[in-house]
């Protein structure tokens, strides 16, 4: 039986050291519990979103993206300890494409521009980038949940107003209980609120981990985080062990008197319609000379470097270039390399990656010509003849008889992967090149996470008890 009730304010591993549920148990655990929809909520970070998207899918429930970000009360671009400028929780919660496109902005921008201690942004940034989210008040951290606690009332509703005028009919008051008497306090005071200003309620749960007998090793976790041992009184901790993803019936015991907020839960999971679109390139188009055609300039360009490259070619070198009489060539060896190199960019055309070679071969050529040291190359790259003509990589892989199809191989579409090394003192002109000649649009940086492995886990948490 599917249980009405979804949960919308969720933090998984990647809330870095502070969210232990992991994903895939996350998606496990709410279809044992009969939901079909299920939010992930990191703290500042999307990191988790497209894993998160792809388990949800894989099992039949509906992934809903959002993030829990920080909001600074004034100025995003003030970097002090400014007392008026504290830091609140907010969640927001994709609705469709427009909405996704500014969550990565919020997100992003709150990283770049707004980061002290945490990624932040401010009211006038999300004034500009609000349109197609659904928007929670978040937990005892929230603006409205922490002006009621600080006995505040009128910057409580000040500030419900602000985010009610803001996302309209899309911003709910959220309810949390943890046990904790702050949180029913503010409840109660929130319920009042919504009825006189019109605005929706809806309940949550504020997951960190996935069972309650899981809170001891949380706690571990907050330890390892803070650089604190469990002993330690004076240390971040977790006020009770309900943070934890909690089934219908258990929600429903605690908001019983609410049911509206049980129900708004799956009103709004229905209305976040969001999905990736996959295996569809979104690569910019290499800018070429004046009625130049893509596949030929590729293929002028590999047969240049094919000339250069092989001695069976060496009589047309300084020479100008014409493929087809190079294709009419006989001499087995020459055959075989041409059979290769052709067969090899027909591929390329076929699936859709001239412009990608071309980009590739542009940024590392500007290397070359600027005495930037580049790598022989790394990966199943270095199985490309194409590639290697190109001086993408160095290895000459009909030598050392590598095979092209474990680089790209028309049987399964995934993009081409290649590793490109570069000086490390001078890789940062390399990516200034790429940002000026496709824009800053274009142009993203990735980042790889560690693990904790079972000797680094042993470690840590022996420290910290």
């Amino acid at each position: 039986m599917d249980k009405p009730f979804a949960h919308l304010h969720l933090h998984t591993e990647y809330s870095l050291l502070d969210g232990s549920a992991k994903i895939s148990g996350i998606i496990s655990r709410v279809k044992e519990l009969g939901m079909k929809h299920v939010a992930i909520t990191d703290h500042g970070s999307m990191y988790g979103c497209v894993d998160f998207y792809k388990e949800a899918k894989k099992a039949g429930i509906k992934p809903i993206i959002g993030c829990e970000i920080y909001v600074a009360a004034k100025d995003m671009s003030i970097k002090n300890q400014d007392p008026e400028n504290t830091t609140h929780h907010l969640v927001l919660l994709v609705k469709n494409e427009t909405g996704y496109e500014n969550l990565m902005k919020i997100v992003s921008e709150a990283s770049l521009s707004g980061f002290y201690y945490k990624p932040r942004v401010d009211h006038a940034f999300l004034e500009k980038h609000s349109e197609g989210l659904i928007c929670l008040s978040a937990c005892l951290g929230g603006e409205v949940q922490e002006f009621f606690n600080l006995g505040m009332p009128d910057r409580a509703k000040e500030a419900a107003k602000f985010y009610h005028g803001l996302f309209g009919e899309d911003y709910y008051l959220e309810l949390q209980d943890h046990g904790l008497e702050e949180q029913r306090k503010v409840n109660k005071l929130n319920i009042a609120l919504a009825k006189e200003l019109g605005i929706p309620l809806v309940c949550t749960n504020d997951v960190h981990y996935l069972k309650k007998e899981d809170a001891r090793a949380h706690d571990i976790l907050l330890c390892i985080q803070t650089g604190k041992t469990v002993e330690e009184e004076n240390r971040m901790r977790y006020p009770s062990d309900e943070f934890y993803l909690k089934s219908y019936e258990e929600m429903e015991d605690l908001f019983s008197h609410v049911p509206e907020a049980l129900e708004n839960t799956v009103k709004i999971a229905e209305m976040c319609s969001f999905d990736y679109e996959f295996h569809v390139s979104k690569l910019p188009k290499f800018p070429l000379p004046e009625g130049a055609d893509p596949y030929t300039y590729l293929t002028e360009r590999t047969y240049e470097g094919m000339v250069e490259k092989y001695d069976a070619f060496s009589a047309y070198r300084g020479k100008p270039l014409h493929v087809e009489e190079l294709r009419g060539l006989v001499e087995k060896e020459q055959k075989e390399i041409i059979t290769r190199i052709d067969y090899e960019l027909k591929i390329m055309n076929d699936m859709g990656y001239v412009d990608y070679f071309l980009i590739v071969w542009d940024f590392i050529k500007f290397a070359n010509d600027h005495g930037i040291a580049t790598g022989a190359g790394r990966g199943s790259a270095a199985g490309s003849c194409v590639s290697y003509c190109l001086n993408i990589t160095k290895i000459d892989p009909i030598k050392y008889q590598l095979l092209f199809e474990r680089f790209l191989n028309p049987e399964r579409i995934s993009m081409p992967d290649i590793d490109s090394d570069f000086c490390y003192e001078r890789r940062g002109e390399v990516i200034d090149y790429v940002v000026g000649k496709y824009g800053a649009d274009n142009v993203a940086q990735i980042i790889t996470f560690g693990t904790m492995a079972a000797r680094a886990c042993i470690r840590d948490v022996g420290r910290a008890m």
